[in-house]
């Protein structure tokens, strides 16, 4: 099945992308008109996170994301065939002067984001870097040990297939995929190798009830966060970066890699996850429409979250009984 599925995305990615979002918008017409996939979530998400809006255009807002959500598909689907030359006629990189600036200073670098923008094309990061190589993962060959590695922090899917499928889609543009369990375990060996890393963390999930460690507000609501991200940061001492994804017109983004701190470690706990979210909610507030609103992010509420744990100094530690 992974081989039928795989091949079908592959024969579609080899489309030019003027024809993928033809396909895209006949899509967004099944998904939004007859399918409504997730909209009652989406409309619930709208409406408390911008309650200054009106009805009518928080409409519009969802209406544009549902055809964003269709572009994000294709667009990623292009990434498993797409040549370098071809994907940087629709990406632009902002700022990776700075992060090659870290590494020529010895430190390594770590990129925040969230699920605004098509998160998936930051595994492309190496392309806007001149002065440095990359542990490439080229298609059709194995790993080649480079100067640096550049990659993706991701939560595992359920389905093998689809895992599986994502996992290649990733590492299609040389961008090395890493399951957050086991993240600082490899950073430590890429040190001890003396590679210099950049890695992106997707840091606005809905955290389970044992992972929450944080609350901030966010987007007008009282957000579970955890800060993971911010210890792992703060342990290997990275220089950390805020990625804001802009999208000018369809088809183009453009990444810019703000720093937010070359010294994490001298932060108090949860300041860089508080500044993260703050800017995050500024990106999204430019342009809510590319924001992945079908994901029920404030499911979780802190009244039933202090009814079932403890939690001391600032952290969880453990069931309420």
């Amino acid at each position: 099945m992974y081989t039928v599925v795989r091949t079908l995305f592959y024969a579609i990615s080899l489309l030019p992308y003027r024809a993928l979002y033809v396909i895209a918008d006949f899509f967004y017409l099944i998904i939004y008109y007859i399918v409504g996939y997730r909209k009652r979530v989406v409309k619930k998400n709208l409406a408390n996170s911008f309650p200054e809006k009106s009805e009518e255009e928080r409409k519009e807002i969802e209406r544009k994301f549902y055809r964003w959500l269709c572009d994000y598909f294709v667009e990623t689907l292009k990434l498993i065939s797409v040549s370098d030359e071809t994907f940087m006629k629709h990406v632009r990189f902002e700022g990776m002067d700075v992060v090659e600036q870290c590494f020529a200073e010895g430190q390594d670098c770590a990129g925040i984001l969230g699920h605004h923008g098509n998160w998936e094309y930051l595994s492309a990061s190496d392309l806007g870097l001149t002065s440095w190589g990359f542990r490439a993962v080229d298609r059709g060959s194995k790993a080649t040990s480079l100067a640096a590695v550049c990659g993706l922090i991701y939560h595992p899917l359920n389905n093998k297939m689809f895992d599986r499928l994502f996992i290649e889609i990733r590492q299609a543009m040389r961008g090395v995929c890493i399951p957050k369990k086991d993240i600082l375990r490899y950073l430590v060996s890429y040190r001890r190798e003396g590679r210099k890393t950049l890695f992106g963390y997707i840091a606005d999930q809905a955290p389970k009830w044992e992972n929450i460690h944080l609350w901030v507000d966010f987007l007008n609501q009282e957000t579970p966060v955890f800060t993971g991200a911010e210890r792992i940061m703060s342990k290997m001492n990275n220089a950390v970066f805020f990625i804001e994804v802009e999208r000018p017109r369809r088809g183009q983004y453009v990444f810019k890699y703000q720093l937010m701190t070359r010294e994490p470690s001298k932060m108090e706990h949860g300041e860089l996850t508080r500044q993260y979210f703050a800017r995050l909610e500024d990106s999204i507030r430019r342009n809510p429409s590319i924001y992945l609103w079908t994901h029920d992010r404030w499911k979780r509420t802190r009244e039933e979250f202090e009814r079932r744990y403890v939690v001391k100094n600032g952290h969880n530690v453990g069931v309420n009984r």
